[in-house]
């Protein structure tokens, strides 16, 4: 499913649930998870099966996946990618770095956000433009997606500046056909020696989830 919102340069793998045949983790992966509930040890770990099924489409070995600075995923070197898994859905994108400068996805279902979320992840503006979406896609919980675009829009940055970025520090705005904007609203860094502005992105509802992805391939546009 979440190959139809990414390129082809992007090798995608996901699962709706976890595999019956165990998972056997790298050393390095297991110390990761430490004392971890059962709950977050299967995330992770089918996220990492998701992960080597992925290198191995990009024909690279399966190596250990464990979670660097801020928690971000570190890959093998020439590579990029994201890993993302909610309730009933696990998924890893990956491609080769010379062709793919970044990239972020997010899962998330369709449900609207807990109470008070939206407030604190979303400006005035924003949620101003959410409400007019609704009365043009029904059946899509626009609060959930824009939560989950901005958490692609956070994992395409960070591999790119190494700096956090706060959910108020991104304006964005879906819309109805399938597509995001991501307007940065902090001094925008020299990536590859262009200020880096902004993101656009693509989304999909589809089997009781939101799947959102940002993409940037090589050269930046």
């Amino acid at each position: 499913m979440i190959a139809r919102i990414l390129p082809a340069a992007v090798a995608a793998v996901e699962s709706f649930g976890d595999p019956d045949t165990p998972v056997v983790l790298f050393p390095q992966e297991e110390a990761a998870l430490g004392y971890s509930v059962a709950k977050r040890r299967n995330e992770f770990t089918t996220a990492r099966w998701c992960a080597r099924a992925a290198l191995a489409r990009l024909g690279l070995p399966a190596v250990p996946i464990v979670p660097g600075e801020r928690g971000a995923p570190v890959w093998p070197d020439g590579v990029v990618g994201s890993i993302t898994h909610c309730d009933g859905y696990r998924a890893c994108a990956l491609a080769h770095e010379g062709e793919v400068r970044t990239l972020g996805v997010d899962a998330e279902p369709n449900a609207a956000l807990p109470a008070g979320v939206l407030d604190a992840v979303a400006a005035h503006a924003e949620r101003n433009h959410l409400r007019r979406l609704a009365k043009d896609g029904p059946g899509v919980s626009w609060d959930r997606l824009l939560f989950s675009a901005k958490e692609s829009v956070y994992k395409a940055w960070f591999p790119l500046t190494r700096r956090f970025l706060d959910f108020a520090e991104a304006d964005v705005r879906p819309a109805v056909d399938g597509t995001f904007t991501a307007r940065l609203l902090v001094d925008p860094p020299l990536v590859d020696g262009r200020a880096l502005t902004g993101f656009d992105g693509r989304w999909i509802a589809s089997d009781g989830l939101l799947l959102t992805s940002i993409v940037i391939e090589r050269p930046i546009r």
